[in-house]
This record gives C-alpha cells, sequence and structure tokens, in this order.
C-alpha cells in the first residue's frame, strides 16, 4: 500500500518556523512507514534564505525536485510557498539522487547516476521521477528523454523540468536533499508495488490558426529557418508576433512524431539565441509543417477541468503529482484570477486525494504503452497528471 500526503509552508525567512510548520503538519497527516520519499517543490527566494537547505537537513526521508513560479496543495495555493509530497510504504522502495552536470555528456552524466542510485535493485523501477534543469539549448526535452530512456527502455518518467516566475528562467533549480543546482537532473526511482495512472491536458489541432509554415532548417531543437526565412523575422514580420512576447506554441506535423496515442506535439519558443534563431523546448526536424495554437485563459481553463475531474474517478487514487506549463500561468495571470487553474484544482479535487501542483518549464510524461514499453514524452503548453 502506498500512502502520500501534501504539506506546505508560506514561512519564508525564519527557517525554524518554516521546519516546525512542515513536521506539524506531517505529524497530523501521515504516519510514515518503512520506505518514504518526498517530491519538493518551492519558489526560488526560499534558496537563498537558507530555508530550503534547513527544511530538507532535517526531513526523515529523501527529497528531489525543482523550483517553479507558483503551486498549490489541498489546503493552499500561491506563488511564496514551499510544498513537498510525501510518500510513503512498506512494499514500495525509493532511490532518491542527482546526476552531475549534463552539460557537457548528458548521456554519461545520466548512466552514471542511475547505475549509482540503482544498485543492488535487480529489476528495473516500476516509475521514474525527473527533475531536469531548465537549460534548453544544452539540454532540451528531447535530450533528456533520450538520456533516460538509454537505461530506462522500460520504465514510465513522469516530471518537470525547474522554473520560476520570470521571462528569463535565470533563477530554475534542481533540488535533491540539501542540494540545488543548475545543470543537474534530481530523480526517484520507485519499486515495487506502485500503480501509476497518467493524465495530459493539452491543446487541441482544432484550436490552431490557419496560417501553416514549413521548417526548412533546425539542429535538433534550434529552429533556424521557417519558409527559407530566418526564424526570427518570420515569426516577427510574417506571423505578426510582437518581440515583447515571451513565449508561444506550435503544433508539429511531422514523420518524427507520427503517434496512434492521439496527443498532439506541441513545442514551445522558449527565447532567440545569438543566431536569431528559436530555441525551442524540443526538437523540431526540418520538414516539419508548423501552425501557431490559440492559447487563451478559457482554452487552458477548459483543458485542465476535463484533465483534473479524470483524477476523481480513477479507482484507488492515494495521492496525485500536477505539473501545468508555467506558460498556462502566464496567461491566465492576464484575467482576473492569476490563481485560477491552481484553485481550479483546490476546488475540484476530491479533498480526501492528497495533492501537488507545481508549474512547470517543460512536462515529462508518456503517452501510451505498447507491449509493456512506455512511450515517453515531452511537453510543453500542456499540464501532465500523475495519479499514484
Amino acid at each position: 500500500m502506498l500512502r502520500c500526503a501534501s504539506v506546505f509552508t508560506n514561512e519564508i525567512d525564519d527557517a525554524g518556523a518554516a521546519l516546525a510548520e512542515v513536521l506539524d503538519q506531517l505529524d497530523k497527516k501521515i504516519i510514515l512507514l518503512e520506505n518514504s520519499v518526498g517530491i519538493i517543490m518551492c519558489h526560488p527566494e526560499f534558496i537563498p534564505t537558507g530555508v530550503l537547505k534547513y527544511i530538507c537537513e532535517n526531513l526523515p526521508f529523501d527529497v528531489a525536485g525543482a523550483t517553479t513560479a507558483a503551486q498549490a496543495v489541498n489546503d493552499e495555493a500561491g506563488e511564496h510557498i514551499l510544498t513537498i509530497f510525501v510518500m510513503t510504504s512498506d512494499d514500495v522502495r525509493f532511490k532518491a539522487s542527482m546526476t552531475d552536470s549534463v552539460v557537457d555528456n548528458a548521456d554519461d552524466a545520466v548512466k552514471a547516476a542511475y547505475e549509482k542510485a540503482s544498485a543492488g535493485e535487480t529489476e528495473p523501477p516500476r516509475l521514474a521521477f525527473l527533475f531536469p534543469p531548465f537549460l534548453m539549448e544544452e539540454f532540451s526535452g528531447d535530450t533528456c528523454i533520450s538520456a533516460w530512456n538509454n537505461v530506462l527502455p522500460v520504465t514510465p518518467f513522469f516530471g518537470t523540468y525547474a522554473s520560476d516566475d520570470t521571462i528569463t528562467f535565470l533563477d530554475c533549480d534542481t533540488i535533491f536533499n540539501d542540494t540545488n543546482a543548475k545543470d543537474t537532473v534530481a530523480f526517484v526511482l520507485c519499486y515495487g508495488n506502485i500503480n501509476p495512472r497518467f493524465l495530459i491536458a493539452t491543446l487541441r489541432e482544432n484550436s490552431d490558426l490557419s496560417l501553416r509554415a514549413v521548417v526548412t532548417k533546425s539542429v535538433n531543437n534550434i529552429v533556424y529557418e521557417i519558409n527559407n526565412t530566418n526564424t526570427r523575422e518570420f515569426f516577427t514580420n510574417t506571423m505578426g508576433l510582437p518581440e515583447s512576447l515571451p513565449t508561444f506554441p506550435l503544433l508539429i506535423n511531422t514523420s518524427m512524431h507520427d503517434n496512434d496515442d492521439g496527443i498532439p506535439v506541441v513545442r514551445e519558443h522558449c527565447f532567440y539565441n545569438d543566431d536569431e534563431a528559436s530555441v525551442f523546448g524540443g526538437n523540431i526536424e526540418e520538414g516539419s509543417v508548423i501552425s501557431l495554437l490559440r492559447f487563451d485563459a478559457d482554452s487552458i481553463m477548459s483543458t485542465s477541468l476535463n484533465a483534473i475531474e479524470k483524477i476523481n474517478e480513477l479507482p484507488d487514487a492515494n495521492g496525485a503529482l500536477l505539473f501545468p506549463c508555467v506558460s498556462r500561468r502566464m496567461v491566465v495571470m492576464g484575467s482576473d484570477t492569476p490563481f485560477a487553474e491552481l484553485n481550479l484544482a483546490k476546488e475540484t479535487i476530491n479533498p480526501d486525494i492528497p495533492f501537488m501542483m507545481g508549474y512547470s518549464g517543460g512536462e515529462i510524461c508518456p503517452t501510451s504503452s505498447t507491449n509493456g514499453i512506455p512511450s515517453n514524452r515531452f511537453h510543453n503548453s500542456s499540464m501532465v497528471i500523475l495519479v499514484v
């Protein structure tokens, strides 16, 4: 049996008071069993104040996670908050750790960290939580999935890229116990009797605008030319997108992304690099047909509600983790209710189901499984949900 609880603190300055609040909630909400782990998320300002480090040093279990722009648990929602989703069990084992830097050689860093963390295990994990750094030019979503698929070809992945509340994403950290870093992957391997179920809320093809174009020059997740025109010039002049627009999603149609799971492939522009090329969250191959997706508060809230309601319908739901793309927050913040998506989860999810929700710099979640092999995918502009 797996038991879960979500705890939080808003205390960002007094480390002792923050720890006391977290431990008091733990005592009231859950009895720790033989094996325990925590998924942790916090606003980046918890790092320089020392609160994050102090809490992690004094918890009775390992934690792994990332910074985020805003988040929610059953009892609270907001920006300057630290949350922990606790899982404890007698028949599920957890191995938490962190890679070395993935900038120079991601494959080697992932392989070495996985082999060390999984030492003594004879079977692959039933689930892997991944928390990569927001380094889209050096470690894109597809690069991350590929590196972990090399060592875990039959394990489903679920996780989020680190994020923050800026448009530059310079304060994004991954977290493992009392260590935080901007170039490592924090992770948790889950072995034994765990039953992960996955839900995805994403933009649909019937939301796209009429203008379509072809990628004529790209390397992995960096697009240099569209319709034989410099990418920045194409987006600003041909498509009329303002230079100040921090991000926007594209629907991708290409043989590389053919799938039978019905989940559209969405790639999000992150920033322009020094070559005036567009850096996307995941790969876009040459020849891809792209179209700009309509991205507004109504479409975000309707797709979120549809996915969140399904949590309550799943049997044996012991807890849920929700990672919506931070770009969804940017759009909803333009409305009268900047925490609308977070509050939707609080109001909709059965109060008996502990949950944690944190905004994501890029979402990781399988879309289907064939002969026991999951189709692990990287997503943009979406919300991914894990129910355990």
